[in-house]
């Protein structure tokens, strides 16, 4: 694995997800930005951090007191 790339099946065992949902993301813009070289995809780790930051969910307050 390159250090400043991650390949399809790179991002899905970091994701924890099968190398299909990865696809279904590019094909659904769902996903972090990639580069194609050739017919491949690549992930810049500086998009792959920033997808996952998108991801981030607050918990909102549930009103119960500790």
């Amino acid at each position: 694995m390159n250090e400043k790339h991650l390949s399809v099946a790179d991002l899905a065992e970091r994701e924890g997800v099968a190398i299909d949902t990865v696809y279904g993301w590019n094909r659904r813009g769902e996903g972090p930005r990639y580069m194609k070289i050739g017919r491949s995809c690549r992930y810049r780790i500086e998009d792959v951090l920033k997808w996952e930051e998108t991801r981030l969910v607050d918990k909102e307050p549930t009103g119960e007191a500790a």
